[in-house]
């Protein structure tokens, strides 16, 4: 008796999140790609496989390798902590949101700078056009 077996893997591939629908049967594996757009939640990811999954168009199935050798859950789940853990808080979008925030504080920063010291430049001349205008008499 031939086993239907249906994996989703959802990640995200710039600037979406896709998923990947797998769909081995008889040894021959078909695959469609769909794209979520923003980070979707578990309970919208279970909702579009209730409404959609029948309308998925799957690619034209291939020879499927041997079955996977079943992998013990805890060692599974240590290897995806480790895997959070590498990646940091966070997912990728928001780690380039991050990313693009610091860029834009060391912008402005940059920028307040150069304000301040064109305004000190300004001040000082202002002065010594003053005092230069005292010196002459005026």
């Amino acid at each position: 008796m031939d086993r239907a077996t249906g994996t989703l893997t959802v990640f995200f591939e710039e600037p979406f999140w896709v998923g990947i629908f797998e769909h081995t049967e008889a040894g021959m594996l078909s695959v469609s790609k769909v794209t979520f757009g923003a980070e979707p939640k578990d309970y919208e990811i279970y909702d579009f496989i209730l409404k959609e999954y029948d309308h998925l168009k799957f690619s034209p199935a291939v020879a499927a390798n041997a079955e996977k050798v079943r992998r013990n859950p805890k060692r599974i789940q240590r290897e995806v902590h480790k895997q959070v853990e590498n990646t940091g808080l966070g997912t990728k979008a928001q780690q380039a949101l991050k990313l693009q925030q610091e860029q834009m504080k060391t912008q402005r920063r940059a920028i307040s700078r150069e304000r301040s010291e064109a305004e000190k430049q300004r001040r000082f001349e202002l002065k010594q056009q003053k005092k230069k205008e005292k010196h002459r008499g005026r």
